[in-house]
């Protein structure tokens, strides 16, 4: 039998509705795909899958009938995760937890429940990352804006944590290895894409486009982070431990003087 691959337009929703298709259909020898990395293969039927919300709430309610408590997150964390073929082990995994009639997104005996459980706590520890080191910076408009390239797409995961933090300030955190961000207007957080001057450079502060406060605020904190670093007593594998050397270029404690 001639195999099958599902094209979906990227979205989590996208999945979810590939992920309807399968059963809908009874497929067996299937795979998924993201439309932006599909390429074709010999021997394989490629199928473009609908977007519709309907059926990725049905498949959504569904897993999460089937799952504990975090169970259905780590499936949404291990899509984020933007690793190549993860939606082949996700498939797996929703295909198993579904067949159960127990609770077994914890059976980690089974290796695609194990594979989205690791995947899952990487992209989780990328979120708390991004949630201590983004330094927002004050642009002449009075907004907030941060820019951060994480290893995962944690954007989404991170809305929640600085909509309650920064309630009472309008910031805008950008994505620049995806090209999108998330602008909160003090009302509402929503994706939004921008276009960036040519040329901008996001590890500097440019004064076209920053506030005189934020360079006063910058070389404030710059004092700060050296009046508190010790030298006598300073532990650069464990620092570079819990602040990896990937980050420092977009910290403001860390740029030269």
């Amino acid at each position: 039998m001639q195999s099958k691959t599902l094209i979906y337009d990227g979205t989590f929703d996208g999945f979810l509705c590939a992920v309807f298709h399968v059963y809908e259909y009874k497929l067996k020898d299937v795979t998924i795909k993201n439309k932006f990395t599909a390429q074709s293969q010999l021997f394989s039927d490629n199928e473009n899958v609908i977007t519709e919300t309907e059926k990725a709430n049905r498949v959504w309610k569904g897993i999460k009938n089937k799952t504990s408590r975090t169970g259905s997150y780590q499936l949404y964390y291990t899509f984020l995760s933007e690793k190549e073929g993860v939606e082949n082990i996700m498939l797996d995994a929703i295909r198993y937890i579904l067949s159960s009639n127990l609770i077994s997104d914890k059976n980690y005996s089974h290796s695609s429940i194990l594979q989205v459980a690791q995947i899952a706590k990487m992209v989780g520890r990328e979120k708390h990352r991004m949630e201590a080191f983004v330094r927002f910076k004050l642009t002449k408009d009075h907004i907030y804006f941060a820019n951060i390239e994480p290893d995962f797409n944690v954007l989404p995961l991170i809305i929640k944590h600085f909509k309650s933090r920064y309630a009472d300030q309008k910031w805008l955190i950008y994505d620049i290895k995806r090209a999108y961000g998330i602008y909160y207007d003090l009302e509402n957080a929503e994706i939004i894409n921008i276009e960036l001057p040519s040329g901008f450079n996001f590890s500097k502060t440019d004064s076209d486009y920053f506030s005189e406060e934020e360079f006063e605020f910058q070389k404030l904190w710059q004092d700060y982070f050296k009046s508190t670093n010790i030298e006598s007593r300073k532990n650069m594998k464990l620092h570079t431990r819990h602040v990896p050397k990937r980050y420092w270029k977009y910290l403001s404690e860390k740029q030269p003087d």
